[in-house]
């Protein structure tokens, strides 16, 4: 590596420049075309031919069809159906693919060879939506789930890489800084993800053997996310104002150093409240970038360090434009742009070690700029208002007093007839898909934007030759036909982390609402007169409840009683006491030296531990019968629906008995998974089956419902239970409340020992999906169901 060492460091900016010396070229072509107006009488040919399979004149009775007016692309299954019910479903995903194949994938599309690739992809694609379509409808596209996408993990046979996936995104998303956009960091982090799969994808063929295609699978998932990570934690952390400037400096100079030297520097005279961050930073850049180092082949290793350095030289010199300096030269204005938008592509191939082919590099190296272009013009407000420099926001402060300075929005179509001339060679595939994004684009910007703004904007940047943007503005009012499916992912991904997050932030409102208000009922008071033996037992009661429960049976009472079906909240009262008195009185007994023998519950000693065993024993049935005081207080409901709710609790309490004497019986014993799953479900799951059951009863809501409730308790309970092993096995106690590792002391038969700790993760992930897919038969879209399971599945306590 000492070789290594030296190499790098001597070549990197002999790589810049070569690297430079390209983009200068490449910009002195473009320069000359703008000047020219080269690009003006091309183009105009070019969409006048493009035009006839775009703009249509529709006959008056068509206006009467209302069944066939296109639906807002937001419906997305709706939006689907109709594309599928009016033939245009098949050229949609043509096109879409095309350009994926062309911009992600640096494929000429004039190729036989990528044609049928391409064909191949949408036929699959379109019988997936059609199946999805007809049998979703109204819910969210199954790709955007976790449980989609480890379905999708288990028929590749990458679970393992998918588990190890979503626990990190999950942890990167809970460290990113509120001054940064969190919903934006993890869109681009699941892109480029998906980009790397996608090139792997195209790496391989119909002659891959299944082992081969799942290893390099988990290895496309662990670089995708290893490489992508670089955007949260450098590209958008750099932009941000989370660091100061001396830290901003500190720390570019550490990825400066890690891209010279090969080895990542260790953190030093770092100080300030930023110090936790960067150190959790730090340690998750090393290990993405000691793994990515690790896979890279000898004849690859230089490469891929040689545009790593070239992306982050580049942006860095773009990041360190001033808006308020009017002396920049429309090389430095472009140059940077052309290297960074083509690096962060040519890196890709480099991760994944791809074989080297120039066409790609070609493509690649020539398209970039148009992407980043079509990027700053839709982002151009947001980019003013932060002060950042983009050809766009530079050319709107001083294009007044700098004649010299290029129109980007000329350049932008430039760069459009360039592509279609002379990289792909007039091809009449890659002009229809070119020309279809770009006016795409420009009619997304304006409907983003609104009339007044996009209006605004225009007036500058389409100021010179009238005729030819006269010709593009009656193409965005009036082309058909040009969406792009990548576009409607991106809709539907911006929305479901939108809508996730702030169902995520409703739930953990309503977790901790919900919470004080049952820790306020759930107190036994000591009523006068009462006999004085009672009052220890009373007092054992509430030392066992005043412990740091949960509360999740409660609660789950109240939310589907309170806010699915309807009931009053004081109403159901004692119904949630009697849930957790239940619920205490079981861990007590669990607790007992007789059975799980456990010093610590909920933070604090046992109840055995500060009284005695009789103590505890008598306090458990003290609570059980405080239970059934309870619900035969539910005095605002039908007698006969209280009766059938004691009914099925009682039968309840008699399968939580059963997994428990099962559980004490199977100590030292090797279980199957099926005894373990059916004592697991009597342990646990018909506790949360009863949460959630026994409020419908109260609703009197349809058996079909309440079956499919069950069977979501079933698979959520065992859930919940491999995740209590998985905690028993890695778990703190201080974080648990309980010790960790007690499983093993009692010889117990767990998930754990069982399948292993690798299999009960992928076990848990079963019942995850099983669990998601029976809400489905629910007939109401309850989103608190959904993250109480994501919490079961993640928490750490």
């Amino acid at each position: 590596m000492n070789h290594m060492n030296v190499e790098f460091t001597d070549y990197a900016d002999t790589s810049y420049r070569l690297a430079e010396q390209k983009a200068a070229q490449y910009f002195a072509s473009l320069y000359m075309q703008v000047m020219e107006k080269t690009y003006v009488p091309a183009l105009t040919k070019d969409i006048q031919l493009w035009k006839r399979n775009h703009v249509r004149h529709h006959k008056w009775l068509s206006f009467f069809s209302r069944g066939r007016r296109k639906p807002d692309t937001r419906d997305y299954h709706r939006y689907i159906g109709w594309l599928n019910y009016t033939g245009k479903l098949d050229d949609y995903l043509d096109r879409s693919v095309s350009y994926i194949y062309m911009r992600d994938l640096g494929k000429a599309l004039d190729s036989p060879d990528t044609q049928t690739r391409i064909q191949h992809v949408v036929a699959d694609i379109k019988k997936h939506l059609i199946h999805s379509t007809a049998a979703k409808r109204g819910d969210q596209p199954e790709y955007m789930s976790l449980a989609g996408f480890y379905r999708w993990a288990q028929k590749e046979g990458i679970e393992t890489a998918a588990i190890w996936v979503i626990d990190k995104l999950k942890n990167v998303s809970s460290h990113i800084p509120k001054e940064m956009n969190a919903e934006q960091s993890q869109r681009k982090l699941i892109k480029i993800i998906v980009g790397v799969v996608l090139h792997v994808i195209e790496e391989m063929d119909d002659e891959t053997a299944p082992a081969e295609r799942a290893r390099r699978l988990d290895e496309a998932i662990r670089l995708g996310f290893s490489y992508g990570l670089t955007y949260p934690f450098i590209d958008d952390l750099l932009d941000s104002q989370v660091l100061t400037a001396h830290e901003k400096e500190q720390y570019s100079r550490m990825i400066r150093t890690a891209l010279l030297t090969g080895f990542v520097p260790e953190i030093s005279g770092w100080a300030g409240n930023n110090m936790d961050f960067i150190q959790y930073v730090h340690s998750e850049l090393r290990d993405a970038f000691e793994y990515i180092k690790g896979l890279q082949r000898p004849e690859t290793q230089k490469t891929f360090f040689e545009q790593s350095y070239v992306f982050f030289h580049s942006q860095d010199m773009d990041r360190a434009k001033d808006l308020s300096n009017a002396n920049y030269t429309n090389e430095e204005l472009y140059i940077p742009i052309i290297l960074k938008s083509s690096s962060s592509r040519l890196i890709v191939r480099s991760v994944i070690s791809a074989p080297k082919d120039e066409g790609f590099d070609d493509r690649t190296f020539f398209y970039g700029i148009y992407n980043q272009l079509a990027d700053d013009f839709a982002d151009i407000f947001d980019d003013r208002r932060d002060g950042a420099v983009t050809p766009y926001t530079y050319y709107l402060k001083y294009h007044k007093q700098r004649s010299d300075l290029i129109n980007p929005y000329e350049l932008y179509w430039t760069v459009i007839s360039n592509l279609i001339h002379n990289v792909y060679q007039s091809d009449i595939k890659t002009r229809e898909v070119i020309l279809d994004r770009a006016i795409n684009g420009l009619k997304r910007c304006k409907e983003r934007l609104g009339n007044e703004k996009y209006n605004e904007i225009m007036e500058i940047f389409a100021s010179g030759n009238p005729e030819f943007h006269r010709l593009i503005g009656q193409m965005v009012r009036k082309a058909e036909d040009v969406d792009f499916f990548d576009k409607l992912l991106r809709d539907q991904m911006n929305t479901f982390l939108k809508n996730d997050q702030r169902e995520k932030e409703d739930f953990q409102d309503t977790i901790k609402t919900v919470r004080d208000q049952i820790n306020n009922l759930l107190q036994i008071p000591k009523n006068t007169g009462s006999p004085p033996m009672k009052e220890p037992l009373i007092d054992s009661a509430n030392y066992s409840l005043e412990g740091d429960g949960k509360r999740i049976r409660p609660i789950l009472t109240w939310v589907m009683g309170v806010n699915e079906y309807g009931l009053n909240a004081s109403a159901i009262a004692p119904l949630l006491r009697s849930l957790e008195y239940m619920h205490t009185a079981s861990l007590i007994f669990d607790d007992l030296p007789s059975q799980d023998n456990a010093s610590t519950r909920r933070g604090r000693p046992t109840l055995h531990q500060v009284h005695n065993s009789a103590t505890a024993e008598l306090t458990g049935l003290f609570l059980i019968q405080k239970a059934i005081n309870e619900q035969a207080s539910l005095d605002q409901f039908d007698a006969k629906i209280v009766l059938s709710l004691m009914q099925y609790s009682a039968g309840k309490a008699e399968d939580m008995c059963m997994g428990q004497a099962m559980d004490l019986h199977s100590k030292g014993k090797a279980l199957t998974l099926e005894q373990l799953n059916m004592m697991c479900f009597y342990k646990t799951g018909v506790a949360f089956e009863a949460s959630l059951v026994m409020p419908a009863i109260l609703a009197q809501v349809n058996e079909p419902e309440i079956a499919a409730l069950k069977k979501f308790a079933y698979h959520a309970g065992i859930a919940f239970q491999i995740k209590d092993d998985l905690l028993d096995l890695e778990g703190d106690l201080l974080v648990l409340g309980k010790p960790a590792r007690q499983d093993t002391q009692n010889n117990s038969s767990t998930f754990v020992s069982i399948l292993g700790q690798e299999g009960a993760r992928k076990e848990m992930w079963e019942h995850y999906c099983l669990a998601m897919e029976a809400l489905k038969e629910v007939p109401r879209n309850i989103a608190f169901l959904k993250h109480l399971l994501n919490y079961m599945v993640s928490r750490e306590r």
